[in-house]
């Protein structure tokens, strides 16, 4: 085998400040600290979107989310799915003779079978199709087929199932994603994990939130077992990420009652969180190992955005990706192994939920300088649009518990918004502020216009792109 094994682990709604490595020892996670110490570390690696469904299309397309249809975490309404002409990360590996799996959560696309992750390239899949699970009674999806809970923790589950996986196909070239479900909603923990934060003297939601992440550092310490257990962890890259930032808010069904989030979650000082395009929702750990095959305990300070990976792991493999359609990211195997490119590219991110609107929560990078388009107050346009919108919160909440009973998407209208008039764009210069706490667009407006337009010419091509998918 020429090219590494690949295990792709993707935490959920876990920020910088939540990885045991940069948290300042609020948080234990040692199996991931040691795997960052023998790693290489992207200290400026992005997210493809401010939110999960987005972000992961991004992952595994190596397209901007927009063009992929998916737009935003919306299950029930189908807009977490990618089209399906969208040829996917595993659907190359396949055919370049890879064994393909996915342990954990998908959520691009779970109310067709033509969505479903067997369907998009891989060979196995055992986890949930959905946002979330309760972390009890959850329902796992085995290749289509439903198991209900047992009442074990659910990323104990996952962890086996990754470890099974594995252990079953250590003899020939795999690729696995593991997408664990912490520490993303509903919090929900071992009480013996969480009372070790509560009396060092967290808050409640905080240490609830913390020991889930606890549990996960347990599952990677499992998974890395396994490959020196079958002999092949040197042979594997084995890498290390989350799909966006910290979520600072938790709708009320989600949080146990008498539970409060203070809103002391630390984000190492970037400003935003889950949902935002500041750099507190998109930038994200990322760490990667292959001993035989990539530098070790190295950091890496160049720009890498989740497209790029799809390009760069076919690379590293010596594999071709099959999609016709032209990919957003970049090869940096090179600066894996330490080569930098001469310029950054420009990046790109845009999310406001619901049909995409360009003058929100939308950004974009090039070199140091960063231009944001912050997120407006956009309220429901009546009362009944309101109730629309709480219709879906009931029908996706019905759908995590009972998923046996939704067999298609609801085609149900988008509640109507009132958009009001944006700011003037925000720009920042990351390598002096990185905490994006000084807009300097008044003194650099050269640079504050031509981004702007930049990042106007990009929304409407890739918006376009997405109105023009006819699945």
């Amino acid at each position: 085998m020429t090219g590494p094994n690949i295990v792709l682990m993707v935490a959920d709604d876990m920020g910088y400040g939540d990885f045991g490595l940069y948290s300042e020892g609020r948080v234990h996670t040692p199996a991931l600290d040691e795997l960052a110490s023998q790693s290489l570390r992207l200290t400026q690696h992005y997210a493809g979107s401010a939110v999960c469904s987005p972000s992961r299309a991004a992952l595994l397309t190596g397209r901007y989310p927009i063009r992929t249809g998916a737009i935003t975490p919306q299950e029930v309404l189908g807009n977490d799915r990618m089209a399906l002409g969208e040829v996917t990360i595993a659907d190359s590996f396949k055919a370049a003779g890879y064994t393909t799996g996915m342990v954990g959560k998908w959520h691009n696309g779970a109310l067709d079978p033509r969505f479903h992750p067997n369907a998009r390239g891989f060979d196995e899949f055992a986890g949930f199709r959905g946002g979330w699970a309760d972390y009890y009674r959850w329902n796992l999806d085995r290749n289509g087929s439903f198991e209900k809970s047992n009442g074990r923790y659910l990323t104990d589950v996952l962890a086996d199932e990754a470890v099974g996986f594995i252990t079953r196909h250590s003899a020939h070239p795999f690729f696995l994603m593991v997408t664990w479900n912490a520490p993303h909603s509903p919090l929900q923990a071992p009480e013996e994990v969480t009372n070790k934060y509560v009396e060092a003297g967290f808050e409640p939601g905080i240490a609830l939130i913390y020991a889930m992440i606890e549990v996960m550092d347990r599952g990677v310490a499992k998974i890395r077992e396994a490959l020196r257990t079958t002999g092949v962890e040197d042979d594997t890259l084995l890498m290390f990420t989350s799909d966006n930032g910290p979520a600072f808010s938790h709708r009320s069904d989600q949080v146990p009652e008498g539970v409060s989030l203070d809103g002391s979650r630390f984000n190492c000082g970037f400003a935003g969180a889950k949902g935002s395009v500041y750099e507190g929702g998109i930038r994200v750990p990322m760490i990667a190992r292959w001993a035989n095959g990539l530098p070790q305990d190295i950091e890496i300070s160049d720009q890498i955005c989740f497209t790029d990976w799809l390009p760069t792991l076919l690379s590293l493999a010596g594999a071709d990706h099959i999609g016709e359609k032209p990919v957003d990211g970049y090869d940096v195997s090179a600066v894996l192994r330490g080569d930098s490119p001469q310029e950054p590219p420009r990046r790109f991110w845009q999310w406001n939920g619901d049909t995409p609107i360009g003058t929100t929560n939308a950004a974009m990078r090039h070199g140091d300088w960063k231009l944001v388009r912050p997120a407006l107050d956009i309220s429901y346009a009546t009362s009944t649009d309101r109730e629309l919108a709480d219709r879906y919160v009931e029908k996706d909440i019905e759908y995590k518990y009972h998923p046996e009973n939704f067999s298609e998407i609801f085609d149900w209208p988008e509640p109507k918004r009132i958009i009001p008039e944006p700011p003037p764009p925000e720009l920042y210069d990351l390598a002096v502020d990185p905490g994006e706490t000084h807009d300097v667009a008044a003194e650099n407006p050269g640079i504050a216009s031509r981004m702007l337009v930049e990042l106007e010419t990009w929304f409407e091509e890739v918006e376009a792109e997405r109105r023009a998918i006819a699945d």
